[in-house]
């Protein structure tokens, strides 16, 4: 390791296993930005559940090992490359991805991956916005093209991609139903945009939903699975083309919402660095997601 190099703490994989392949490491070489990259401290991470199925070895996106996990982070611009004009040091983003990991103290991304925070939000719910807000508003507005007036179901709607599927279609002027398994989801799934909410672990639940809805029927359905799908759209980004002028677009709209302020996220559960293992069990295996879950560098 070259003398005087910056070192930082990061979770390090390597080999691919359940949460006790997380490890914490102090030594980690931070990164330094190249052509069109930006160095950010990170002040937060967003946890996701693709990132357990990627840490497993199950998911088609297959990092080289070692590597840090992590897509969705908010920090402080601490260095830029050369060709960077949009960003300096000291500003406030956040990103859809990053290229060393994010639950790391330094994060590399391109430029193209990463947008200015505004004051209104705090750096745990800049976290939040990555995966989860991306995947909803692609989903609604890009895949299903959705209209107002119309019905939307958001399945599984208490977590971060749920929340964000809410948020949207109800300032978009959609009738939305979600369902969640738990008495403080379904209650954070009403404050969050739905008209109405389902407990879909009641077996009659399919039936209530129906009584809701009449013989119509639900015009668009969202699962939570998209979650795993735009991790795959995630990896063309830099190889540029049509996603990422999708991505810039989306995110117009999204930056329209923050400064508005439909677009707020709600925060779950959240784990120090160390703490990133109880983090994997838990998105995995909690009763019921309450939030996003949020990894805290500082």
């Amino acid at each position: 390791m070259a003398t005087g190099q910056k070192l930082m703490r990061a979770i390090r994989v390597f080999e691919f296993g359940g949460p006790e392949v997380l490890k914490l490491q102090s030594d980690v070489a931070v990164p330094i930005p190249k052509d069109h990259q930006v160095l950010i401290k990170v002040q937060a991470c967003g946890v996701n559940p693709v990132d357990t199925y990627i840490r497993s070895g199950t998911h088609n996106i297959k990092p080289l090992l070692p590597y840090t996990p992590g897509f969705d982070v908010a920090g402080i611009i601490e260095a830029v490359g050369e060709s960077v004009s949009a960003f300096k040091k000291g500003d406030r983003v956040f990103t859809t991805r990053t290229i060393s990991g994010g639950y790391a103290e330094y994060a590399l991304a391109a430029d193209h991956t990463v947008y200015t925070l505004p004051e209104k939000l705090d750096f745990k719910q800049g976290a939040a916005i990555g995966i989860p807000y991306f995947t909803a508003y692609r989903a609604l507005l890009h895949s299903a093209c959705v209209k107002p007036g119309e019905s939307v179901l958001v399945h599984g709607a208490s977590g971060g991609v749920g929340i964000a599927a809410c948020q949207i279609a109800r300032a978009y002027g959609l009738k939305v139903l979600g369902t969640a398994s738990t008495e403080e989801g379904q209650k954070i799934v009403l404050e969050n945009g739905a008209h109405k909410v389902f407990n879909h672990k009641e077996a009659n639940y399919i039936d209530k939903i129906k009584k809701s809805v009449g013989e119509k029927g639900v015009d668009v359905i969202i699962e939570m699975l998209a979650n795993v799908n735009l991790s795959n759209d995630l990896n063309l980004l830099s190889h540029g083309g049509r996603v990422i002028e999708e991505f810039q677009q989306f995110a117009a709209a999204l930056q329209a919402g923050m400064e508005i302020g439909w677009l707020r996220p709600v925060i779950g559960p959240q784990y120090l660095l160390e703490k990133a293992t109880q983090a994997h069990e838990n998105i995995i295996h909690s009763s019921g997601a309450t939030g996003k879950m949020i990894l805290l560098l500082n």
